[in-house]
């Protein structure tokens, strides 16, 4: 048997509960010809790139299909006879790619909730976070004897410069 992935559009207008029903029937068809439905996926109701048959949107299937020839041509047969599918494409197949399609995975990340910026993500560097938070601490306690220094260290360029200035002084004599 060969393997073929087929993709369904349906009309807007039917709910999804007709959709799911007609991918049952046309599940059926390639079960009754001796093949078997690998995966199938409800893409859900897409927009179209343009007009088919006056609708600007469609439900969108997709079959992973193990079956004879004659089974695919069956359920060709049936979607061209079904005035709810609009569009249909079945495609030969080496082998069927593992997990979600592109579109599923794109409709599973528009289901997951918006992020707010407020949140923090859960990651790994929580530890530098903890370490950045220890520091100013830090430096509350060490800043009294940096001040110092630097009061220290302020007087003494003082002290230097006016001695450069009586050498200058002396040199122009």
């Amino acid at each position: 048997m060969s393997l073929y992935e087929s993709v369904i559009i349906a009309r807007q207008e039917i709910s999804t509960q007709q959709v799911d029903a007609l991918a049952d029937t046309f599940e059926g068809v390639i079960k009754d010809n001796g093949g078997s439905v690998e995966k199938r996926e409800n893409w859900g109701l897409r927009s179209l790139a343009y007009k088919i048959k006056k609708n600007r949107k469609g439900h969108y299937v997709l079959f992973n299909i193990d079956a004879p020839a004659d089974a695919v041509h069956e359920l060709e047969r049936l979607m061209r006879l079904n005035e709810d599918v609009l569009r249909y494409l079945t495609l030969r197949v080496d082998e069927f790619e593992e997990g979600p399609s592109v579109p599923a995975q794109a409709q599973a990340r528009a289901d997951r909730p918006a992020r707010s910026y407020d949140d923090k993500p859960a990651t790994e560097s929580a530890a530098p976070a903890e370490a950045k938070e220890a520091a100013p601490e830090e430096a509350k306690e060490a800043a009294p004897e940096e001040a110092k220094e630097e009061v220290a260290e302020e007087a003494a360029p003082e002290v230097e410069a006016e001695p450069e200035a009586e050498t200058k002084a002396e040199g122009e004599e």
